[in-house]
Order: C-alpha cells, then sequence, then structure tokens
C-alpha cells in the first residue's frame, strides 16, 4: 500500500482555531521533569540534537488526536466543572449580599472595611490556593482535591450558619470556604482541556459560566430566607449548604481523569521578570483587581444608604451584576479568538473603569441598573481573559502553567486589599470617593494593560495580540 492511500485512510484531526489552541495548551502540564532533564543535560545526545521520544500508546494529554472532544462522559465534565464554579468562585461573587446584613446584622459594630476584609480573604485564598495546587493535580491526587475542597465549602457554610461573631465569620467563611473553593478551582480547569481539542472554548465558557449563576442564584436564595417572615439567618445559610452539598456530590460523582501529566510542576520561573510584556500584564492585572469588585461589594449598601432604592429591590443589583457577567465570560473570549486576547481586554477593562467612574453621579433606579449591566458584562472579560494571555506571552509552552500562576497570585493580593481599602475611603469620605477609587485603580491596570499590548505586538494597534 502507498503512503498516499495509507494517508488517506487517517483520521483527520478537526483543525481548531489559535485561540482554541491557546486554551487547550494552557492547560497542558506546564513544566515536565523531561523537559527540565533536557535543560540541565542529563538527555542523551546525538548528532548534536536531542534524542526523540519513543511514542507511547498511552494517551497523552499532549496529543490531541486521543482527545475524544465530545461524548457523554466528556459533557459531564463541562456538567461537574460547572457546578464546581458554581461553588467557588460563585460562592465568592455572592459576597456583597452578605456585606450589606453583616453591617446592618450580626457584624453591625464592625466598620464596612473590616468586613470586607471576610470577601477579600475569601477571593484571595481562592486564587492563592488554587495557584499552588498544580503540583497536587499533577501528582494524581485530583479526587482528593475535589472531596477536601467539597468538604471545606460545605463545613465552612454550616459553620457560618452558628456565627455570631466577627472572628468566627472570618475562619468560617473568609478562611475555611477559601481554602476550599482554591481546592476545586485546578480540577474544573485542567480536566476539561483533557476531554476537548476544537470544542474546548464552548467548554470552557459553559463550565466557567457556573460562577456567574451562583452569584446570580446565591445572593436571592439568602435575601429570600433570611428576612421577615423567611427562616432568619442560619438556615438561610444551611440551605445555601445544602446546595452546595448536592451540587457537590454531582461534580465528585462524574469529574473523571481521563490522563494525567507526565511529569511535575516548577512553582517560579525567573525568566519571566526579564519580559516587559508578562510583568505589566501582571502590574495591570493587580492594579485592575484592586478596584474590580468595590461595586460587587458595595453597590447595594450604596442603593439603600443614598435612598435610591430600598432594600428589597437593592438586593437584586449584585444578581444584576452577576447575570450579565455570564455572557461577558463568553461572548468576549469567541471574539478574543479572533481579534487577540489583549486586544479585547484592554477596551474592556477601560470601559468598566468608566462605569465605576459614572455610579459617582448615578442617582436613579434605572440609572443604577444600566451601569450595574453594562459593568457585570465588561468586567466578565477581565476575570475570564487572563488565562488566554498569559499563553499569548510565553513563548515556552512548558513554563504556561507555572507563569499563569505566578500571575494570579500577584492578581490574588490586589483582589485581597481592594475592597477593605475600599471600606476605609467609605467610612473616611463617602461612596463619591470609592467608586472614584475603584475607577481610577481598573484604568491604571488598563494603561498597564496596553503596554503589555504595545511591547508584545508593536506599535501597530490592529495588529493580532
Amino acid at each position: 500500500m502507498s503512503s498516499a492511500d495509507s494517508s488517506h485512510e487517517e483520521k483527520e484531526v478537526p483543525r481548531s482555531t489559535p485561540g482554541q489552541e491557546d486554551l487547550h495548551e494552557a492547560n497542558e502540564p506546564p513544566f515536565t521533569a523531561q523537559s527540565d532533564d533536557i535543560e540541565r543535560g542529563n538527555v542523551p545526545y546525538e548528532g548534536g540534537a536531542a534524542l526523540e521520544s519513543v511514542i507511547s500508546a498511552k494517551p497523552s494529554v499532549n496529543n490531541i488526536k486521543f482527545v475524544p472532544n465530545g461524548g457523554l462522559t466528556a459533557w459531564l465534565q463541562v456538567l461537574g466543572s460547572f457546578f464546581l464554579f458554581f461553588n467557588s468562585w460563585g460562592i465568592v461573587n455572592t459576597f456583597g449580599v452578605y456585606q450589606t446584613f453583616y453591617e446592618t446584622g450580626i457584624l453591625a459594630s464592625s466598620s464596612p472595611s473590616a468586613i470586607s476584609w471576610i470577601g477579600s480573604i475569601q477571593g484571595f485564598l481562592l486564587m492563592m490556593v488554587g495557584s499552588i495546587t498544580g503540583p497536587i493535580y499533577d501528582a494524581g491526587y485530583v479526587h482528593h482535591l475535589l472531596l477536601t475542597g467539597s468538604f471545606l465549602v460545605v463545613l465552612g457554610q454550616m459553620m457560618l450558619s452558628l456565627c455570631t461573631e466577627y472572628w468566627q465569620v472570618m475562619l468560617a467563611q473568609g478562611v475555611t470556604i477559601g481554602i476550599g473553593a482554591g481546592c476545586l478551582f485546578v480540577p474544573a480547569v485542567a480536566i476539561l482541556s483533557t476531554y476537548f481539542s476544537t470544542h474546548i472554548a464552548l467548554a470552557m465558557g459553559i463550565a466557567a459560566a457556573g460562577s456567574s449563576f451562583g452569584g446570580v442564584i446565591y445572593p436571592i436564595i439568602f435575601f429570600n430566607l433570611y428576612q421577615e417572615p423567611g427562616i432568619g439567618f442560619p438556615w438561610a445559610t444551611r440551605v445555601i449548604g445544602f446546595i452546595a452539598l448536592a451540587t457537590l456530590i454531582v461534580s465528585n460523582a462524574v469529574m473523571k481523569v481521563r490522563v494525567l501529566p507526565a511529569g511535575r510542576r516548577k512553582f517560579f520561573d525567573w525568566t519571566a521578570l526579564t519580559e516587559v510584556p508578562y510583568v505589566t500584564f501582571v502590574l495591570g492585572g493587580f492594579l485592575s483587581f484592586i478596584g474590580l469588585y468595590a461595586p460587587f461589594f458595595y453597590v447595594q449598601s450604596y442603593a439603600i444608604e443614598e435612598g435610591i432604592a430600598d432594600k428589597n429591590l437593592a438586593f437584586y443589583f449584585l444578581a444584576i451584576i452577576n447575570g450579565l457577567s455570564v455572557f461577558g465570560r463568553i461572548i468576549p473570549n469567541f471574539i478574543a479568538d479572533r481579534v487577540g486576547p489583549l486586544n479585547m481586554i484592554v477596551p474592556c477593562a477601560m470601559i468598566s473603569g468608566v462605569l465605576a467612574f459614572c455610579l459617582v453621579v448615578a442617582r436613579s433606579i434605572a440609572g443604577i441598573i444600566v451601569i450595574l449591566a453594562f459593568y457585570g458584562f465588561f468586567s466578565g472579560a477581565l476575570v475570564s481573559l487572563p488565562p488566554t494571555i498569559f499563553v499569548h506571552l510565553t513563548a515556552n509552552r512548558g513554563v504556561i502553567g507555572t507563569r499563569m500562576g505566578m500571575g494570579f497570585s500577584v492578581m490574588s493580593i490586589g483582589l485581597l486589599i481592594g475592597t477593605p481599602i475600599s471600606g476605609a475611603i467609605l467610612k473616611a469620605t463617602s461612596f463619591k470617593y470609592v467608586w472614584v477609587f475603584s475607577g481610577i485603580l481598573v484604568l491604571a491596570g488598563t494603561l498597564s494593560m496596553f503596554i503589555s499590548k504595545v511591547t508584545k505586538g508593536g506599535p501597530n494597534l490592529l495588529k493580532r495580540v
């Protein structure tokens, strides 16, 4: 049989768009023992070139031919990942409703800044723990991460229902749930990359939408259950815990590891600090995250205290932000496949900063709702696009995961300090300066991201970057 005939018999592999390939490669093993050995010169050389590896029949995360790219098992992973996002980022996105409740409820004696530390630590631990659990995932302890994370999220929620003092709430909601959510983050992303190739963007988009759905559903449930004539704060919190338990049982039941990376992961890549596009983008993300979550935490209190809306309506403002964020996490990513992720995130960040300033003059219900709707959409891109951007900024595919973890670790610090600073500004001045602070920081981050785009793609602003 001729080679031409045999090539016709081979199954044609679907071609991916550049953006889809980036998303797939972003979740490959970021640094393997084999590549480390090559750098140290431990791999035998023949004729000046490294010997080729023997092809194994065992499926590899690097071999796209073996990726199912669909089927019942693959789409069950999307369902499981959806609920992982639902109970990690979805819970973090819910804290705004707790912020408003605590200010007039069980933590009324604490300042807004002190209360916001609970939510900021929760989000910080999610990102930080998520960035350092990669080696645990690579070592094969995937279900250990899922079980540990699920247990801590449910435990923290149940313990929260018994809390009456600040330190108790911080321990249960900030620390316990934060660490648990961080344990769920890596499996939610990494497992999908081994099941999808050309459909990876769609699969990731659907799964990531779980965070926005959680941010819509949980606040509505909490508000309608705790207020009179509801069942009160303890049982409202327990109901959310039971919902988390039921949905996480689904994730633990259906999530199935198809193949694990072959090597280990490096924690730090020093060469990243010498690359201006990478450093300026991480700085931009850090600055943006300082100001990004101020509307999420404080817009409900703003509407109530300024007499713009009563508490029954104001509690739905957070649901509006998170509801539009569903589309903001999917549509910009779809467009970014065509125009480039840096070209997409810069205008989205700029618009988010301008919208934060617009809250200064918002004095009507309609005005606030319109601003929040657009803010939810454009801020969603700021959260969902960075993984793809880290891929574009990394020439060596072997350190993508390492650089992503480094970047998110720095950005998590911005998330940690941002809302407490906003709370301190609120205590000293007024909501006007909270929105000004938020807008300035997001726009400062936009400028740094723009510098990253220019240093990466050159002065041609229309170039795909």
